[in-house]
């Protein structure tokens, strides 16, 4: 039960986060807890314990890109990742380019974080002036005010979710490094790569398996009041 409990609470998580840009699904696996011998049945059967899930990670898949016309959207094409500054001061990684201007002219993300290196425009500077090259270099007018880095690591998969579509490096995922091979697309989101329809029939998938996993406790509880009563 509580490995299509954990079932649901991924395929839920995935389906909220259906239009969040850069938003990688959440993917799950499953594997069978220990097995032993049941030591009251003289065909030393062996009996399992469940099952249980283990997260392999998120999805690697492109999502699709959708053209805002605003001119500090950036999709990625590509594996790699924008790094920004948590409130905490540590870096984090995502792959959502919906960025703004604040009132000091850096460019941030909708949350309010700065974007790794920092990156800060003249005083006055309209988004409808900026100009960013497929390198990720930033330019108003003729002037190059600096390049947006992006970074890739060796295990993307293994990155740690903080929320919304923002990741941060573990020992597992390996340490940001220069990304080769990525590009970005000025005026463009990448969109969630949630497939809706994968998402239901899991869910459907694991409310039957949970449905299945209650009625046998449900039932395991009432041959355990029955064999009392005959004891």
């Amino acid at each position: 039960m509580e490995a299509a409990q954990s079932q649901l609470d991924a395929v839920s998580n995935n389906m909220a986060n259906e239009d969040t840009p850069g938003y990688q699904s959440e993917v799950l696996g499953f594997s069978d807890l220990l097995y032993s011998t049941d030591n009251d049945d003289p065909s030393t059967a062996m009996v399992g314990a469940g099952a249980t899930t283990n997260t392999l990670g998120f999805s690697q898949a492109q999502g699709s890109l959708q053209n805002t016309g605003d001119p500090l959207d950036l999709a990625l094409n590509g594996s790699g990742y924008f790094q920004v500054r948590e409130a905490n001061g540590t870096v984090g990684l995502t792959r959502n380019g919906s960025f703004e201007l604040n009132a000091r002219g850096q460019i941030t993300t909708a949350q309010g974080q700065e974007l790794v290196p920092p990156l800060t425009l003249p005083k006055g500077t309209q988004p409808s002036q900026v100009s960013i090259a497929s390198d990720g270099t930033i330019s108003v007018g003729n002037q190059k005010l600096g390049q947006i880095k992006v970074v890739q690591v060796a295990a993307p998969d293994k990155l740690l979710p903080q929320g919304g579509s923002t990741y941060s490096a573990t020992a597992a995922s390996g340490a940001p490094i220069a990304a080769r091979g990525v590009t970005m697309q000025q005026g463009y989101l990448e969109n969630s790569n949630v497939d809706l329809n994968t998402e239901i029939s899991t869910m459907e998938t694991a409310e039957q398996a949970y449905d299945m996993g209650s009625k046998a406790v449900q039932m395991e509880s009432e041959l355990g009041q029955i064999a009392a009563t005959l004891k």
